[in-house]
């Protein structure tokens, strides 16, 4: 009797002990994905689309558009049904524009599991943070990022849908001389990778008019965050300037414009895309009429851009975003990717970026082999009445 209990328990532990193993089976099963490669692809109840950028502090203007536009996006895709039958989901980090910032989110992105990273802004911050996405083979898309280094590192998961400060400062320099005649520049920056850089560029590029007696009579730095700019233009105010230029973004180019007029240097001032928002005529005032900024084509005339444009003013109102849109067309080239290679694994992800054509709010969008889009035009606009206005379109 002893003997035949003993046997049916452990019958029974053995049918037990089977059960367990095929519902592990099965769970695992049921876990993964398997890919033609032979690798295994997590999936998860979402799509996480990372989104970097300064949502906090002197800059959290651009920040909230790029969140607002890239949010968008995000909406239509799962209005659509989302991708493979998943939900997408806007994963948002703060920068704050700093660099270690920018790491330390980074980390974190790679650490959710996102699919791949839009930002970041701040070619300060899109540096140092790229090699974290480089690392974890994250594709990475930054709708503002200028600064020729970013895509200049080889790496093969890094895209920009903007143009770079070598086209900007090039565009810049060629109005400066040949439409406003000038001879005598000053040139100041924020001592920033992107501000820096672009007052870099745009010396370079100024560089070939020596010969048409152009000279660039001061290159200086200022600090980012400082709000007293008085001492610096009161000594260019000495010097006989045509112009004088900063690499540097609105919180700063405002009140560079404004103190300008008040220590009497009545020049005027030619900037880049990280001044032409409307927080720079804010900060500035009526000091901002007269402002040369180079930035990309007028997205108003774009038609394009007339059904994002429509749902961006609904929601938010009329005031100028103007990264806003470059976030919502570097969400959508990387959701259009996803869906393409239909998998999340990165490696096809990035293959099928690489490889895109995409038509989207900004136009045709492809990408050379460093990861640039192959036309950016940029244009020269002016501040004038409280606004901006486009203003000069280089020759073909």
């Amino acid at each position: 009797m002893a003997q035949t209990s003993l046997f049916l328990i452990l019958k029974q532990f053995k049918s037990l002990a089977v059960m367990v193993f095929l519902l592990m089976v099965w769970g695992a099963a049921g876990c993964e994905k398997q890919e033609p490669s032979g690798k295994t692809e997590a999936v998860t109840e979402d799509i996480l689309v990372g989104l970097a950028g300064p949502m906090t502090g002197d800059q959290s203007k651009i920040g909230g558009d790029l969140e607002r536009g890239a949010r968008i996006a995000v909406e239509e895709w799962n209005v659509k049904g989302g991708i493979m039958g998943r939900e997408v989901r806007l994963e948002v980090g703060d920068d704050r524009h700093d660099p270690k910032q920018a790491v330390s989110v980074a980390n974190k992105m790679v650490n959710l599991g996102i699919v791949g990273m839009v930002g970041h802004f701040n070619s300060s911050a899109s540096i140092p943070a790229s090699s974290v996405y480089h690392d974890a083979g994250t594709p990475m898309i930054t709708p503002g990022s200028t600064n020729p280094r970013l895509t200049e590192q080889g790496y093969e998961n890094v895209f920009r849908v903007v143009g770079r400060d070598d086209q900007q400062g090039k565009v810049a320099a060629e109005f400066a001389v040949k439409q406003l005649k000038v001879k005598r520049v000053a040139i100041l920056h924020d001592k920033t990778t992107y501000g820096q850089g672009l007052a870099d560029e745009f010396r370079k590029s100024l560089a070939h008019y020596e010969a048409d007696g152009v000279e660039v009579v001061s290159f200086d730095g200022l600090t980012q965050g400082d709000k007293d700019f008085r001492g610096i233009l009161t000594r260019l105010k000495e010097e006989p300037l045509d112009l004088y230029f900063f690499g540097g973004i609105f919180p700063e180019g405002g009140l560079l414009v404004k103190q300008a007029k008040e220590v009497g240097l009545n020049v005027p001032m030619m900037s880049g895309d990280g001044v032409i928002d409307p927080k720079f005529i804010e900060i500035a005032g009526e000091a901002s009429n007269g402002t040369y900024l180079t930035f990309t084509p007028d997205t108003e005339k774009l038609p394009q851009a007339a059904d994002f444009l429509k749902k961006y003013k609904t929601r938010h109102g009329d005031e100028l975003a103007p990264y806003a849109i470059y976030a919502y067309d570097a969400t959508n080239i990387l959701l259009k990717a996803v869906s393409q290679a239909q998998t999340t694994n990165p490696e096809k992800v990035i293959a099928a970026i690489r490889n895109i054509k995409y038509d989207g709010a900004l136009g045709h969008v492809e990408f050379d082999e460093k990861g640039d889009v192959t036309q950016s035009p940029y244009i020269v606009w002016i501040t004038q009445n409280g606004r901006f206005e486009t203003f000069w379109t280089p020759p073909e």
